[in-house]
Parts: C-alpha cells; structure tokens; sequence
C-alpha cells in the first residue's frame, strides 16, 4: 500500500513520496470496524517527501521554450512551467528556431554522432526556439540550461505535482498579473459622428392636398381619381395648344 504511493502527492504529507523505509506494526492485533471487509491496524514509517512551497527558490533545467512560456525540470522529474508575464521582457526576448523544410535544419549528421545526451536534449529544445539577452545573445539559463526561479503556485492533477515559477525580480507583484479586461482598438476608438440628415424637400399644397383627401378615400379610389384629373389636364393642355 505504501508502494502505491510513490511518485504520487500524498494531500496528507503535503508532498510527494519518494521513498519509505523502517515500517513497523504498532500493535500486534488488527481489528475489524463494522462492515468493512478489511483489517485495520496502525503503521509506523520513515518517508522521504519532496514538499515544495510558494515563495521556494529552486533550479530547474531548461527542456522547451515558446514565445509563451518556459518549460523546467526540475530534479529531472518534477515539471515546471514559467509564463511569459513572468519573464522580464525588458532583457529577454524570444528568437524563433529554424523551419523544418530549411534545408540546413538539423544540421550535418556525422558531426552529430559524438555528442552528449545533455547536449542533444539542449539541441532539441532550441529546435523551437529559445528566450536570449538582448545585450549578450546569451540564452536562458546559460551554457548549461540550468534557471533558478521562484515558485510562485502549485498545480495537482491525478496525484501527480506541477510548479509554476518566476524569474521576475519581484515574482508576487500586481505588475505580472495579465489583464484579460483590457479594452480592445473598437472600444478605445470613439465612435464617429454621423453626419446631419437632410432636411425635407417641402411637399407641393396640391400633392399635400391629395393626400389628405386620399387618406379618406380607399387605395383604388384615389388612384383613378388621380388617373381622371391627369387625363382632364392633358385634355385640356391639347386644346390651348390647337387655341
């Protein structure tokens, strides 16, 4: 039972189990509570815990980067993930590694055969980039990949422990909290003006006439009266003519 726990965050011991030694019974009779199929009975041991806390310095080796964090581990086991929020952009930036249809991607194989294990896992991770000074070219975590942080949350997901760290000078401070309420470019940019209407054209006393009266009459009605006075004025148009 105790083998079980291993590797595992135990709530109780505030860490994870790493090992257990000198276990002993501490009575030499089990005892048996209601309708439990099984015995109970108490245990000593010794456990070596892994129990990290918020506010922690720790060193983790250097395993990925991404324009958006900053992957760590840390004893080669336990993940550490570092956001961009809390890398100081002022002095770090992140430069892109090659594309894979580049032809000089990868580099030449046979110079490649001799290399260390740490070497290769470092080639590795700069194949998706990596965070430089903008000063020095240097990259983060020097020649050796190693980065000392500060463990600013802990994060437990089926027993298993992930940190989160910072290499801010000041990890806890309001300043590295990212913002979702910002305003977007729609919202700052106040809205235009729109333009006056045009005022309207007065309606002539004769066709205001009519539609006064045509509000009385029905739809049809209206339209052959209208249809009467136009013929009645062509009608009356030819005769001055001909006059």
């Amino acid at each position: 039972m105790l083998d079980s726990m291993l590797m595992r965050y135990i709530p109780v011991l505030e860490g994870v189990v790493l090992a257990h030694d000198n276990l002993r019974f501490l009575a030499p009779q089990a005892t048996v509570k209601a309708d439990c199929p099984f015995a109970n009975c108490r245990v000593n041991f010794e456990a070596t815990v892994w129990s990290p806390y918020v506010g922690m310095r720790l060193v983790g080796k250097v395993n990925l980067c991404s324009p958006d964090h900053v992957s760590l581990l840390v004893h080669r086991t336990f993940n550490v993930s570092i956001p961009r929020h809390h890398i100081p952009t002022d002095n770090w930036e992140f430069e892109y590694g090659p594309a894979e249809n580049d032809p000089e991607y990868g580099g030449d194989e046979a110079e490649g055969e001799g290399e260390a294990e740490g070497a290769d896992a470092q080639a590795q991770a700069e194949d998706s980039g990596r965070w430089v000074h903008k000063l020095t070219s240097d990259n983060l975590g020097g020649k050796d990949g190693n980065l000392e942080f500060t463990v600013i949350g802990m994060t437990i997901a089926n027993q298993m422990l992930s940190l989160i760290g910072s290499i801010q000078v000041d990890p806890f401070s309001p300043e590295h909290v990212p913002d979702h309420n910002v305003q977007t470019s729609a919202q700052k940019t106040p809205r235009a003006r729109k333009a006056p209407e045009p005022e309207p054209e007065p309606i002539p006393e004769e066709i205001a006439e009519d539609a006064i009266d045509s509000e009385e009459e029905d739809t049809f009605q209206a339209l052959g009266r209208m249809g009467d006075e136009a013929a009645a004025r062509r009608a009356k148009a030819e005769q001055d003519a001909q006059a």
